[in-house]
């Protein structure tokens, strides 16, 4: 793992969680650094078998001190694998901090959009699917529908506002994440894409939604699952009666 902060050249980090994506980490890593704007990357690899990681490093001699590599020892999940860049994205002082797929489901190109929205005053800008201008291609009409209607229902429990709440493509600014207690994030999948949303916005911060156009994989396997769905619907009735508390 690099960490010498001396070599940094962005404000800016992209976390990407990485399981098996040896056909997308190479493309991606060369979108993301030819950006206009400086974007270091951070990949949090969980042990992928195919060589995810030692494509990572490749990349990392093609753009030295700008593309970090955290690799943990098997399958953690993903909202653990974003608490962990989180909490080195914090301790190394970026001002915008980024989730996003390695898949190319979201568009590299949009991080210059959703940095722009926090520049604005936003305290999270989320890629949206489903405000105005957003859209998906390439999916199956069921899987639409679960996450239209997804959204839907997180709205009615919590009352957050957000069109599309089980977004996972997002820009914080620092100060949000900073305040969010981090300790206290329990799930994983979906429901982690939620509670993130619903405790910065329980904190006092604006959640801006960006639109944008969301692309079924074309490479590699999907990582979703029916008990991340379940996570998910019985995770918002527990955030409805769960206090949030800044970090301490």
């Amino acid at each position: 793992m690099d960490v010498d902060v001396n070599t940094q050249q962005a404000d800016a980090l992209v976390i990407i969680p990485t399981y098996n994506e040896k056909e997308n980490i190479t493309r991606m890593l060369d979108k993301v650094m030819g950006l206009e704007g400086a974007f270091d990357v951070l990949i949090v690899d969980d042990g992928s078998p195919d060589g995810t990681a030692d494509l990572v490093r490749a990349g990392q001699q093609r753009y030295p001190g700008r593309i970090h590599l955290l690799e943990r020892s098997g399958k953690l999940g993903l909202g653990t694998a974003y608490i962990a860049g989180f909490r080195w994205a914090l301790e190394r002082h970026y001002a915008y901090i980024f989730e996003m797929d390695c898949d190319f489901s979201h568009n590299p190109d949009d991080l210059i959009r959703l940095k722009a929205a926090c520049q604005s005053g936003a305290g999270v800008a989320v890629g949206s699917r489903y405000v105005k201008g957003g859209k998906v291609d390439n999916w199956p009409i069921g899987r639409v529908l679960m996450s239209y209607f997804a959204s839907i229902y997180v709205n009615m429990v919590l009352w957050l506002g957000v069109h599309d709440s089980t977004a996972g493509f997002k820009c914080y600014r620092r100060e949000v994440l900073a305040t969010i207690d981090l300790d206290r994030i329990r799930f994983i999948g979906y429901a982690f894409q939620i509670e993130m949303k619903y405790n910065a916005k329980r904190l006092g911060f604006r959640i801006a939604e960006v639109p944008i156009t969301f692309i079924d994989r074309q490479f590699g396997t999907s990582k979703m699952s029916m008990g991340i769905f379940k996570e998910a619907f019985l995770g918002v009735l527990q955030m409805r009666f769960r206090r949030v508390k800044p970090a301490p």
